[in-house]
């Protein structure tokens, strides 16, 4: 397949000077169209603009994006533009997207089938990935699941068509949104893409992210027979109602057609269902103040990848709303007994047979890393039926029995579980709690 605005061989040079020779058409959108191409000794994407988007607006754009760099390595950023003396328009150069990343889409049709962990995984790196893009005074403008791919065995992601990108404040013209995902202000009018708006995006994109649904569509969008224009403003815009709303049951998920939203809303705690219910009532009301920041659904997705266990039964993942709250296992219907959990501070770890604890556990000014844990849970070589968590780090732990005992713990040790053990990692400690059962862990 062959693109129209650029051909295979086709030599160009950067803004840098280096030189860019398109390799492969990858595919088209309503921009442009994006090919595989050689720059310098790297493998690149290549955007290039059809005429119309071909504007000195986007150019100073992409050379402000290009000035400032990724906000952090989960964007595919603009590294440079593309002219070309005889080539109309212009492009920018970009990472290549990984081909083994899919997009929810992909997951909502059951073309992948990502964990719960994974999908915990890829909420918290989207929240994180906002959060450092709105730290640099940046916003989005168009948040939608078109533009967010992840790996479905470990929830990373990948972000993609950052061109849209813009200093908050100063957004009057250009992209609004995908429909659907613009916040109610813009469908009716009343605002330009900000970093509040973003954040209206956001909760949506994690809605379906964790749901497989829009979270205004319930009874209201299955009564309407043409979801012309009007429609659409009045559900998205004029009168959006939450699907969930704890207050107005008016436009509930229809069996009929929304068994997605049915199945997975009760599969998860209250205290991470409460977000969504904030993000869609409040939200919606006071744009400013009642959002869910990126820095609490940071906390909570982190907090829901730490509290999945796993039914002994069937395997399944489930996420208990309280250690003292009998569970009952989504897939199976059978008892889920709960297995020891480590209490940090605030933070709640339940000891299964693959937890890894992350510097974020351990560290007062944490570090968002999942490629080094520094501890791990455990089988004693000499005894399976002895857990322990094995000190990955590089500072010595120090844990307390008991009956008083005092333990040195080093690197690669292991430190036996049990209820009310403590450890002491240096700058915080954390107390095992729980009856005293083995890891869980699937069967």
């Amino acid at each position: 397949m062959e693109g129209s605005l650029l051909k295979t061989g086709q030599q160009l040079r950067s803004s840098l000077g280096l030189p860019c020779i398109v390799r492969e058409f990858l595919g088209g959108g309503g921009q442009g169209e994006v090919y595989r191409s050689s720059w310098g000794d790297q493998e690149v994407a290549l955007k290039w603009y059809f005429r119309a988007q071909a504007t000195g607006e986007q150019a100073a754009a992409l050379e402000l994006l290009v000035a400032r760099g990724a906000p952090d390595g989960r964007f595919l950023w603009p590294l440079d533009l593309v002219r070309h003396r005889g080539v109309e328009g212009f492009g920018y150069l970009m990472p290549l997207r990984d081909p083994a990343l899919r997009g929810i889409n992909d997951i909502m049709k059951r073309r992948a089938e990502p964990s719960f962990r994974a999908l915990a995984t890829a909420g918290f790196e989207l929240a994180d990935s906002f959060l450092n893009l709105h730290a640099r005074g940046l916003c989005y403008r168009d948040i939608s699941f078109g533009n967010v791919f992840l790996d479905p065995d470990s929830g990373h992601v990948a972000i993609c068509d950052n061109d849209n990108v813009a200093v908050n404040g100063t957004t009057t013209t250009g992209v609004l949104g995908t429909p659907r995902f613009m916040a109610p202000e813009i469908v009716r009018g009343e605002a330009s893409p900000s970093t509040a708006t973003d954040l209206f995006s956001l909760a949506v994109l994690l809605f379906y992210l964790f749901m497989m649904h829009h979270p205004l569509e319930g009874q209201r969008e299955s009564a309407i027979r043409c979801l012309d224009l009007p429609a659409m403003n009045q559900l998205y815009g004029q009168d959006p109602l939450f699907i969930f709303d704890p207050r107005d049951d008016r436009n509930r998920p229809d069996p009929r057609y929304h068994q997605n939203a049915l199945v997975f809303w009760p599969l998860y705690p209250s205290w991470f269902r409460g977000l969504f219910e904030k993000s869609f009532t409040d939200g919606m009301g006071d744009p400013l103040h009642g959002r869910v920041r990126e820095s609490e659904w940071r906390a909570a997705t982190l907090a829901l990848r730490d509290s999945l266990v796993y039914c002994a039964s069937c395997g399944a993942e489930n996420a208990p709303d309280h250690p003292d709250h009998p569970l009952t296992c989504w897939n199976c219907r059978r008892p889920v007994p709960l297995p020891l959990r480590l209490e940090l501070g605030r933070k709640t770890v339940y000891l299964n047979s693959d937890t890894r604890l992350y510097p974020w556990h351990v560290r007062l000014d944490p570090e968002f890393d999942f490629s080094r844990p520094v501890g791990a849970v455990g089988q004693n070589p000499q005894n399976p039926r002895i857990w322990g968590l094995r000190n990955c780090s590089e500072t010595p732990w120090v844990a307390t029995f008991p009956d008083g005992t005092l333990r040195d713990v080093p690197p690669d040790r292991s430190v036996r579980l049990g209820p009310e053990v403590r450890i002491n990692f240096g700058e915080v400690e954390g107390i095992v709690r729980g009856a005293p059962e083995v890891p869980g862990g699937a069967p």
